[in-house]
């Protein structure tokens, strides 16, 4: 699987499961909703309180696994991550949420973005696969 073909199957199939690294080296996994964005990076709503933040702040680099469904095709991308803060991430987790869901209230959605202290994850995907089956 290249990257575009990763980055086309995780637009469609959303559910799937983020590694980042806790401070002490070992892997902590957390189940996520990831969309793709306009320049082809995966993207993460999330709080600025998670692990998973606070993981990648520390050590920027994130793997991800996306599935259709159970058993059956499934991507796994990784690559350098950032984190991206309110108010900058405003814009960007509305796309985020289009992508996801659809249309909503936009003016109730920026509130609870501020209540929720939500930040954007975003992962520039340099590798991806599986390449081979079985």
């Amino acid at each position: 699987m290249d990257l575009q073909e990763a980055r086309d199957f995780i637009s469609e199939h959303h559910h799937g499961v983020l590694m980042t690294w806790r401070r002490d080296g070992k892997p902590q996994l957390s189940p996520v909703l990831a969309v793709t964005d306009g320049e082809g990076r995966v993207v993460i709503s999330s709080r600025e309180t998670a692990y998973k933040t606070r993981n990648l702040r520390r050590r920027p680099f994130a793997a991800l696994c996306v599935w259709a469904t159970w058993p059956g095709r499934w991507a796994q991308v990784e690559g350098p991550a950032e984190v991206l803060s309110l108010p900058e991430a405003m814009e960007p987790l509305v796309d985020y949420y289009r992508r996801a869901a659809g249309e909503t209230d936009w003016d109730e959605y920026r509130e609870h973005m501020v209540a929720e202290k939500r930040v954007l994850l975003r992962i520039n995907v340099e590798r991806a696969g599986p390449n081979v089956s079985g």
